[in-house]
């Protein structure tokens, strides 16, 4: 057994290391890269503002690309604001599976359970990314109604849009701050600002941030005052978010109790635990009892998942 996990641990790392080296490719392949862009015409060129790596220059996460799991890990990771590579993601989930697989066995000389705790120490990295992500944007829309009234009063002060971002930038921290430097950055080289706009609704998938992307570019194409769709979208994106907060507070008690009643299982075998040792020690000392714990534990997860499915709103 012993063998089999060193095995299995040194082959991980192996494909981690090699994954990290091949989609890193050399800088002559990359200037030969950079090369064929600036050669394109204008009217095929194409900007990757988000500076996706290319099938043809890492085979063996072609199969990755194709299923299209790489770019929805790399704009996870653009939105929470981790600006990595995702081979270097890959290779340190890579390496926690390893050590979650090497610790586990350790512990409690089980392969299935050394495998699902190699399972989770994997997906801490997503689970991560998805913390920052939430915390990201939930700061992000925070920020814009005040954002937007900014815009709109130095519109109507004479201002261009563009001057408008700026004095935006110069006001508000990140990530809001930091997002809209990027779209005056992008539209300084040259990229027009509706494209620089819907390229940070990448990064930040709000849907009041896309009601202002609209807003900007049917103001482009047909023209209208900006300023008053600005400052009425305000209002739009308070009420909205005026009407999460209040879908939050109605639905606190039942997600709760959901927590709750998730977590009572293991409360509940910690009290017998230490009040009564005796009384479960054919759980952790039996082969039967293992496996009904093994039972419990994956019951206990899908019912927290469960719960926490059917309390989410959708709206």
């Amino acid at each position: 057994m012993d063998i089999f996990m060193a095995s299995g641990i040194f082959v991980l790392v192996f494909l981690g290391v090699l994954v990290f080296t091949s989609s890193r490719g050399t800088e002559a392949e990359q200037q030969r890269e950079v090369a064929r862009r600036l050669t394109r015409p204008d009217d095929d060129l194409d900007i990757d503002v988000m500076r996706r790596r290319r099938p043809d220059q890492a085979p063996l996460l072609r199969v990755l690309y194709e299923l299209d799991l790489l770019r929805k890990l790399e704009e996870m990771m653009w939105q929470a604001g981790l600006y990595m590579t995702v081979a270097d993601m890959l290779l340190i989930m890579v390496l926690l599976f390893g050590a979650g697989l090497f610790g586990g066995n350790i512990l409690f000389h089980d392969m299935w359970l050394a495998l699902l705790c190699a399972v989770a120490m994997a997906i801490l990295p997503i689970a991560y990314i998805q913390f920052r992500k939430t915390r990201r944007l939930k700061a992000f829309s925070a920020q814009l109604p005040f954002a937007l009234d900014l815009i709109k009063s130095s519109l109507e002060a004479g201002h261009s849009l563009q001057r408008a971002l700026q004095v935006l930038v110069s006001e508000f921290a990140d990530p809001l701050g930091g997002e809209f430097r990027t779209v005056l950055e992008q539209n300084r080289i040259g990229l027009p600002l509706p494209r620089a706009l819907e390229d940070m609704l990448k990064r930040v998938p709000e849907d009041d941030l896309r009601l202002m992307v609209v807003a900007v570019r049917v103001q482009t194409e047909v023209g209208a005052s900006l300023a008053q769709i600005i400052g009425r979208l305000s209002e739009i994106v308070r009420i909205r978010q005026r009407l999460r907060m209040q879908i939050r507070a109605l639905t606190a008690q039942s997600r709760f109790g959901g927590l709750i009643v998730g977590c009572l299982p293991i409360a509940v075998l910690g009290v017998f635990s230490l009040i009564q040792p005796g009384y479960t020690d054919l759980l952790f000392h039996d082969p039967t009892g293992h496996k009904i714990l093994k039972f419990a534990v994956i019951a206990d997860l899908l019912a927290i998942v469960t719960i926490r499915r059917l309390l989410r709103v959708n709206y």
